[in-house]
């Protein structure tokens, strides 16, 4: 994701069962007669946020990620808890989501409320916006079908279970993003996402100072690597926002970097690392380590499919006025 040596992670993601329906209503040109500015709107609203706070990017695909495997992609991540209820925000693995991702979409939303009052979902505008910043750190262009209602429903409890975590081995990944129709390909596609971002210490920390009790340090971990680390995360245990880019040569690029690192020990979490070991995982990232057309192919598909996932239409969501706020209260 992006620049300063603190970066989010946002989980590896994708695999289900063969039901993954993509709504007939969903359409590429969905606002070009009630909002024919959409487009241009959110392009120019993400441009100037990304140049201004260059994490955005990062902080954005990461937000879609958490949006989508938490019942659909229906922008229900972006609502926030009131007396009533306490929404997706609230669980502990969203708590490091960035909150310049969050600004961007609010940002796009009031912009295209004044032109087009009631039209844009804010699950659309998240999942264009996401595109359209991968493409600007130098992504693969894809197809974003557009039509999403936003969801009605935002609930803390919802989210357990339901995104990939750090501790997750290969085969809790590999079932959970098969039972959401993701194939293992596309999984490590998916994972590529890690290219940019950064990781708190706490999601990588017990490889550098846990691992084993006769072996504190993960060895498969380049040396020099390690040791930098934990230079950086030294005081994890007082400074919880300490992190460290999930790549290390390109951070704030968009390429194929992320697995040429894997093989020389350059991983940051035990989730990427593990993908180079598996042999059901290991022929991808080492495609991908050398091919970046394969990996921006692959990519692009993942994410077309991901952007469809459990969407509403029609009746089963709404339009939101404001993208934090349910247009009626919950109770």
């Amino acid at each position: 994701m992006a620049f300063p040596l603190h970066f989010l992670l946002f989980p590896i993601i994708i695999t289900s069962l063969p039901i993954l329906p993509v709504d007939s209503k969903l359409t590429v040109g969905y606002y070009q007669k009630t909002c024919p500015n959409f487009e241009k709107v959110i392009r120019e609203t993400v441009t100037s946020k990304q140049i201004t706070s260059p994490v955005t990017a990062a902080g954005t695909l990461r937000l879609f990620f958490h949006d989508c495997f938490v019942d659909g992609c229906d922008a229900s991540v972006l609502i926030a808890s009131n007396s009533f209820n306490k929404a997706e925000r609230e669980a502990e693995i969203n708590h490091s989501l960035s909150g310049d991702a969050f600004d961007v979409i609010t940002h796009a939303k009031t912009h295209l409320e004044l032109s087009c009052p009631g039209i844009v979902s804010c699950a659309d505008i998240l999942a264009q916006a996401t595109r359209d910043l991968v493409v600007m750190v130098g992504g693969p262009f894809y197809n974003v079908r557009l039509g999403r209602k936003d969801g009605m429903v935002s609930k803390l409890e919802h989210v357990e279970g339901n995104l990939p975590e750090v501790k997750h081995t290969v085969d809790e990944l590999v079932d959970f993003f098969g039972q959401r129709g993701f194939s293992i390909q596309e999984m490590v596609a998916l994972s590529g996402g890690h290219t940019i971002g950064f990781s708190h210490c706490k999601e990588f920390s017990d490889r550098l100072f846990n691992f084993s009790a006769t072996t504190p340090t993960d060895p498969d971990i380049y040396p020099k690597f390690a040791d930098k680390l934990k230079e950086m995360c030294a005081n994890r245990d007082k400074d919880t926002s300490m992190s460290a880019f999930n790549d290390v040569m390109t951070p704030g690029k968009f390429d194929n970097m992320y697995y040429q690192n894997l093989p020389r020990g350059l991983g940051l979490l035990a989730t990427d690392h593990a993908l180079v070991k598996d042999p059901r995982t290991k022929p991808f990232v080492d495609l991908y380590a050398v091919n970046q057309t394969a990996f921006f192919h692959d990519f692009a598909h993942a994410m077309e499919k991901l952007s469809v996932f459990e969407v509403k239409t029609g009746r089963k969501g709404e339009v939101r006025r404001k993208c934090d706020l349910f247009n009626s209260i919950k109770t």
